[in-house]
């Protein structure tokens, strides 16, 4: 029996977390700069929703844009990409995602969705996000009072179409102290810095139309072309430039695998370079990894993309030529080989691990055909000047259907595998590297006394030219030997 001094302890307790607690965790452990690029995906998103329906073309993102701003007052991002459409509202500014909403129709590389929001807490207190879409426009404001209360509700404001186009545009005010210091200067580290992670990790989307401006600057295009010589090259059966590559399905995972060249070997004073650390062009050399039109990994050169494991080289200035490119596309995130910070690969993935065979396999093709030419430098040049770069793509698409082999593994890991077959370039091959070619010289000394019997034994004639001799001795014990 309970007295009346003693409290009853309650039949439930409140465990939730505070606000203010989760918005700090939530935006602990990412960074400024990984912030932004979560915005810039959930642009991307945008796109993937417009054009899933529409024809395939090699320039899909052509037209759309984004414009990013920041000073010590303020962080904008705008965009063009279509607006978050109505049926998304009820989740979008959920700090999470429920559990029914996966996204299963968005080639999307955002799981948790929480980026949006991850986003703009790590920046500042209050906030304005303007959605416009063919049919409805909306705003939403989050102030600091919002960030104190114990309600999680956010009023949602339906106004009249204000954007120029179609599209999302935020805002953020009220910055942290420590991002108002990395906003300050529109020239500062971040720039520069943020200007180079677009670049990288939006390569593909920008090669295939994508505009982005930082501060009023456009972000320039890097190349992910590989070289090759043609078709008509390659249905001659001739030797060839040409990428490696390799494609299947797993589940609901498309994988596309190149791996080949984008320029010239190196030569000895480009290697020597590298090693002094003079940069040349080696920056895109190495693999780079895509996970829905997303560059997860860039240009990496270490045993997490293959080097220097499993007989394969680690990677040296010499193969700075070599270049490849993987993408997995699904419209399940979950499925992908990606960490959760959306910048990395997951190596443990199998499914990653699989295609890691691959890998290596197409990098000792390169890596043979580098060690096997540079000793002719000036020949190898001559021969890929006359090849042409193309998207990888491309080549995928024109590599005539007899020149494809299927892959026939029977493990137990390969069972979720299916329409596997790569195609394996036959590499030009130097002259002095072929052994059915190849000559040396044979030189020896002999008593001119010994040469004039063999001489006579042979030709029966003294006066034989001893190379003659020697060079008829050789030819009958070949005869002989080949026998």
């Amino acid at each position: 029996m309970v007295s009346d001094h003693e409290v009853k302890p309650p039949d439930q307790v409140n465990a939730s977390p505070t606000k203010n607690f989760f918005v700090e965790m939530l935006t602990r452990d990412i960074d400024l700069e990984d912030s932004i690029l979560d915005l810039l995906d959930n642009c991307v998103d945008g796109i993937q929703r417009i054009i899933q329906d529409s024809p395939s073309s090699d320039k899909p993102y052509q037209n759309f844009w984004a414009r990013i701003t920041f000073s010590s007052e303020v962080f904008k991002i705008e965009d063009n990409c279509g607006g978050i459409p109505l049926e998304a509202q009820h989740y979008a500014f959920r700090m999470g995602r429920p559990t029914d909403i996966i996204n299963a129709n968005t080639y999307t590389i955002g799981t948790y969705g929480i980026g949006m929001k991850r986003a703009i807490f790590k920046m500042g207190r209050s906030s304005r996000i303007i959605s416009q879409t063919e049919n409805d426009s909306f705003k939403v404001t989050i102030n600091p009072e919002w960030l104190t209360s114990d309600s999680w509700e956010l009023p949602i404001e339906r106004i009249q179409h204000s954007l120029p186009e179609n599209g999302t545009a935020i805002e953020v005010t009220h910055l942290r102290d420590g991002i108002v210091t990395q906003f300050s200067l529109p020239q500062s580290p971040l720039f520069n810095s943020l200007v180079g992670k677009i670049s990288h990790h939006y390569s593909y989307i920008i090669n295939k139309g994508f505009t982005v401006f930082v501060n009023g600057v456009k972000v320039p295009l890097i190349s992910l072309n590989l070289l090759w010589d043609g078709v008509e090259k390659i249905n001659s059966k001739n030797a060839a430039i040409a990428p490696y590559l390799y494609e299947a399905r797993k589940d609901d995972v498309e994988i596309r695998l190149a791996v080949g060249f984008y320029r010239s070997i190196a030569s000895e004073d480009e290697v020597n370079d590298e090693r002094e650390g003079i940069r040349r062009s080696s920056d895109t050399a190495g693999w780079t990894i895509i996970c829905n039109d997303r560059v997860v990994l860039y240009c990496d050169k270490t045993r997490l993309t293959g080097w220097g494991e499993a007989t394969v080289p680690s990677y040296h200035p010499q193969f700075i030529a070599i270049s490849g490119v993987i993408h997995f596309r699904s419209k399940d995130a979950r499925s992908l080989p990606i960490t959760t910070t959306k910048r990395g690969i997951d190596a443990a993935s199998d499914i990653y691990l699989y295609v890691k065979d691959f890998m290596r396999e197409g990098l000792k093709i390169f890596t043979s055909y580098t060690n096997k030419w540079k000793k002719n430098i000036p020949e190898e040049k001559e021969i890929v000047s006359k090849a042409k770069t193309d998207d990888p793509n491309v080549i995928f698409d024109t590599i005539p259907e007899d020149a494809w082999k299927q892959v026939n593994k029977k493990t137990a890991e390969t069972k979720s595998f299916s329409n596997q077959r790569k195609f394996t370039p036959n590499l030009p091959v130097p002259e002095t590297h072929n052994t059915s070619t190849r000559k040396k010289n044979i030189s020896f000394s002999r008593p001119s006394k010994e040469i004039e019997i063999v001489a006579e034994h042979l030709f029966e004639d003294l006066e034989r030219d001893p190379s003659k001799v020697g060079n008829e001795c050789f030819e009958r014990i070949l005869r002989e030997a080949k026998q």
